[in-house]
């Protein structure tokens, strides 16, 4: 541990031990809490466990993703199994899970069903979770790119065979997704929550992580635009499609776009109490809105606010 805690350390990885205990955890096939009791046991490590836990470490070394070495990216309360070709799901990003899984739950204490849809779900983490959250949720998920799209389809499989929570995923365009009424297939003007977590990253802004910017795929980091809001403004017009009167959107964005953000949610005309909700580090890392009662435009400019609570119903 020692070796490898310096190893990693000297590499740039930011947790080098919690990385290194997690390595040799995964190379022993223990939980990482079992750590400490095999070594008050003595326990000999197999000679095929320590070359394992060598190789992981010096992979993990070069800035290869840990959750790419171990297979699993931990989510709320799920594990989800993720890999080269779909987006590593982050800690920031269940707050935003949670103001979807607030606005859900609120719909369904109130008439007893929420239709819930996720644009641009990548390894499926945020409608997995409201899903399996949320029961009597009803969960739709979109992902254009194939490879996000299988790992999604695994996660979906998996968390139903262990939890019989269901998400209706689907490949597909999510500015285009479930377009038309009902009573056509679509869900126009049906859904009570739409969540998105897309690629907002501006054009030349490289991620400063070797991890993100080497190994995170393209396609879900860059938003496309002089601003990188150019695919939001689609999964923003498709929110708005989608939403029934009164139905609450929220998006993630970057901390530097928490206004811009605001100003393309509100210039849609179809949103109104329009606000910025900050992470549970206290950064702006999300827009939330409604959809307007009476379709009118919302009011003059949207608001800056620092909420964490839940949304009322």
């Amino acid at each position: 541990m020692r070796w490898a805690v310096g190893l990693l350390d000297e590499s740039g990885v930011a947790t080098p031990r919690a990385d290194a205990e997690m390595l040799l955890a995964h190379a022993l096939g223990v939980p990482r809490g079992e750590l400490r009791r095999l070594a008050v046991l003595d326990r000999a490590l197999r000679d095929d466990a320590v070359r394992e836990f060598a190789e992981l470490v010096a992979r993990r070394a070069e800035r290869v993703p840990l959750q790419h070495l171990t297979g699993t990216a931990p989510f709320r309360h799920l594990e989800l199994a993720v890999g080269p070709g779909v987006f590593v799901p982050r800690p920031e990003t269940e707050q935003v899970a949670q103001v979807a899984v607030d606005a859900a739950r609120a719909v369904v204490e109130a008439t007893g069903r929420a239709v819930v849809v996720d644009l641009c779900t990548g390894s499926g983490a945020i409608a997995l979770a409201v899903a399996s959250e949320v029961p009597g949720a009803v969960v739709h998920a979109v992902e254009l790119d194939a490879d996000a799209h299988s790992w999604a389809a695994r996660n979906v499989a998996a968390v139903r065979g262990a939890t019989g929570a269901v998400v209706h995923l689907v490949r597909g365009d999510a500015r285009r997704a479930w377009a038309g009424p009902a009573d056509a297939g679509g869900l126009d003007g049906a859904c009570d929550v739409v969540v998105s977590n897309p690629p907002y990253v501006p054009p030349g802004a490289v991620p400063r992580d070797p991890e993100v910017a080497e190994h995170d795929p393209e396609v879900a980091l860059y938003g496309l635009g002089a601003d990188g809001l150019e695919v939001p403004r689609g999964v923003t017009a498709a929110a708005a499609r989608l939403l029934r009167r009164g139905g609450v959107y929220v998006m993630e964005h970057a901390e530097v776009q928490a206004g811009a953000a605001r100003e393309m949610v509100a210039a849609t005309g179809a949103f109104t109490d329009v606000r910025t909700v900050a992470d549970l580090t206290g950064r702006d890392r999300m827009v939330v809105a409604r959809r307007t009662v009476d379709g009118s435009v919302g009011p003059a400019g949207p608001e800056r606010t620092d909420g964490r609570g839940t949304l009322d119903s």
